[in-house]
């Protein structure tokens, strides 16, 4: 007869215990998912620096598209420079014109 009240009351004590338990493990879960999950702060905090990489190589790309779009609109067939054209000539024939002044550089000497 003891022993059957004891269990009894094991029993009751459990029936008592698991819902808090229960809802306790489910608060863990969403606290756990709301730092370290998919869509949590981690990963936002990641998501924010691929963010701020892609926009620091964005603005390195269009400064240098900027750049290249000028110099290639001195030799647009519209607004020709002959200066810009005549520079190009000279690279490309690797001639100088003989009232030029030519400073030679070594193979290893940095141009500029």
């Amino acid at each position: 007869m003891r022993l059957m009240g004891f269990w009894r009351g094991v029993k009751r004590r459990m029936r008592l215990a698991v819902p808090p338990l229960v809802f306790l493990a489910l608060a863990g879960y969403f606290a756990w998912s709301a730092t370290q999950g998919d869509r949590g702060l981690v990963a936002y905090a990641q998501r924010e620096q691929d963010l701020k990489a892609a926009q620091d190589l964005l603005a390195r790309n269009e400064a240098e598209r900027t750049a290249w779009e000028r110099r290639v609109a001195g030799l647009r067939t519209s607004r020709l420079d002959p200066d810009a054209l005549d520079e190009r000539a000279r690279a490309m024939l690797n001639m100088a014109d003989p009232a030029d002044v030519v400073v030679l550089y070594g193979p290893k000497d940095k141009l500029f």
